[in-house]
């Protein structure tokens, strides 16, 4: 047990950080980061490559994220198939002044999930191609063309949105 709160002491900021990326709100991300510690201390005894633990708790937490947005949608459509008396939000953001950093997780957030994952993988928490792909199930060649692709739209909203060039 000890060991295991080692882990969960060195891991627990950055994969909710990366769950937060996937969630929809920071309460979501807590939630779905208990669902991913309670799977790895059952799981744990499968980890036969100690250099693979990263990867293979990532893959734990995107696939509890996976697991909760198929069943927010399944909620949504039965609401929607219940009542067609739901409003959308406005979510239109005011004029403020944003920092680079801020103006760019800004645009994280109106990136397809895919795409807002993948980067959140390979730039915000360095994992290499290779395990990007071996998080996502994918080939290193399908992991390097979807972030050319989902690195090419945030530039696109990025300039946009934010005046940046």
């Amino acid at each position: 047990m000890e060991a295991f709160r080692e882990i969960v002491a060195l891991w627990e900021r950055r994969l909710f950080f990366y769950l937060r990326r996937l969630a929809g709100d920071e309460q979501e991300a807590w939630d779905l980061l208990q669902q991913t510690w309670l799977k790895a201390l059952r799981g744990i005894g499968s980890i036969r490559e100690p250099r693979r633990l990263s990867a293979w708790l990532y893959t734990l937490a995107r696939r509890a994220a996976a697991d909760r947005i198929r069943e927010l949608a399944a909620d949504r459509q039965h609401r929607a198939d219940q009542s067609e008396l739901e409003a959308l939000a406005d979510e239109s953001p005011g004029p403020e002044e944003f920092e680079n950093a801020a103006l760019v997780h800004r645009a994280l957030d109106r990136l397809e999930l895919a795409q807002r994952e993948i980067l959140t993988l390979f730039f915000l928490e360095d994992f290499s191609l290779a395990d990007i792909g071996d998080i996502l199930g994918l080939p290193p060649g399908t992991v390097k063309s979807r972030l050319h692709r989902a690195r090419a739209a945030l530039r696109e909203i990025l300039i946009r949105e934010g005046g940046v060039s």
